[in-house]
């Protein structure tokens, strides 16, 4: 079960002008609780003018040994009206403390030998850098191409640690990198990773159905495009893993208006379940929410399935779903945050 505990900042590091890296320390007695699969998030909680603010960052460090990590270190880039992102680039600083959920999500890959590929655009390095940074480390039969996708040279993240993991495993790491904003010198032209650009693209940088699995991250229209891409190359949809970080409202399916039905929820959590009335046009979130403070969430958009459950029995209508890959919505999980009941019992189970 997911759990907020308190992090002592070691560091705050400017990427670029729009980007820092937070380091947080771990505490020898809590290090087990925050042992990560590369790919894994963090959610971090701050409280604004007395309301709680959540947000999600991906963990960019690579695992390099069996130990659980003394620090965890996360991305972290500048949205315009970002309540956590504006404080972390003008307030936060080393030897303050957030409160930090234990490590979740499922973006992630166990190091094992194959060819690996990523498609990923601005912040989607973030989680990329720590699977590519473990994959090869760990496995030495293992390869990996990156094609990252950036406005400008300078808003480009991680760039001295993509340009590391190039120096040292130069046979067995790939990058190739598109600028939207600004030509190079060498390399491709510039211009966007749209869906006709990566299907000529892709099968002319390696060989596409080898590749074991492919890593799409970034903003909605980007992996949309990548997605599609690999589908027309004939990719199955098992070896595509996807998470996006930043939805434009007119790019998205609009969710779908609420209708009354006055169900009864019915949660498990932690080991405790508990039965309670639904209010009209509420998500399952918000039901469970009212009676139990804790309640896994993060964005409560969809993204980052932090309240992902399993549908035990009833039926509900699920707004949005940028999290679950097809294979867990087929075996029965729902995102709460989305997920309105359209049966008069739903019984919902967050300990799976």
């Amino acid at each position: 079960m997911a759990r907020f505990h308190p992090l002592r900042v070691a560091a705050v590091d400017r990427l670029t002008d729009d980007s820092v890296a937070v380091t947080l320390e771990v505490p020898p007695a809590l290090r087990e609780e925050y042992r990560y699969t590369p790919g894994q998030h963090l959610a971090v909680r701050l409280d604004v003018d007395d309301t709680e603010v959540r947000r999600t960052y991906s963990i960019c460090s690579p695992v390099l040994g069996p130990e659980a990590p003394a620090e965890l270190r996360v991305g972290v880039r500048l949205v315009e009206g970002g309540e956590f992102s504006t404080f972390a680039h003008k307030e936060l600083a080393a030897g303050d403390i957030l409160h930090v959920m234990t490590p979740a999500g499922r973006f992630v890959l166990e190091p094992a030998p194959g060819y690996y590929a990523a498609v990923v655009g601005g912040s989607g390095i973030t989680p990329v850098l720590a699977i590519a940074g473990t994959l090869l480390a760990q496995t030495a039969d293992a390869r990996f191409c990156l094609i990252r996708s950036d406005r400008t040279a300078a808003s480009t993240m991680f760039l001295e640690e993509v340009a590391d993991l190039k120096d040292r495993y130069p046979e067995r790491f790939q990058l190739v990198t598109v600028l939207s904003r600004e030509e190079q010198q060498a390399g491709l032209g510039s211009g966007r990773l749209d869906e006709q650009r990566l299907t000529g693209l892709l099968p002319a940088l390696l060989p596409v159905e080898t590749v074991t699995g492919w890593f799409l991250c970034g903003p909605y229209g980007l992996v949309q495009g990548a997605e599609r891409a690999l589908r027309g190359l004939g990719v199955n949809r098992h070896r595509i893993h996807e998470e996006i970080f930043h939805v434009d409202g007119g790019a998205a399916p609009a969710p779908v208006a609420a209708t009354a039905v006055h169900s009864r929820v019915t949660a498990k959590l932690d080991g405790r379940s508990g039965t309670w009335p639904a209010q009209d046009g509420e998500s399952l979130l918000e039901t469970v929410l009212r009676n139990r403070a804790d309640a896994p969430y993060a964005c409560k958009g969809g993204v980052c399935g932090t309240c992902r459950a399993f549908l035990v029995s009833g039926e509900v209508r699920m707004d949005r779903n940028f999290a679950l890959e097809a294979e867990e919505t087929e075996a029965g999980f729902v995102l709460a945050c989305q997920s309105h009941a359209t049966t008069d019992e739903v019984e919902l189970d967050f300990d799976r």
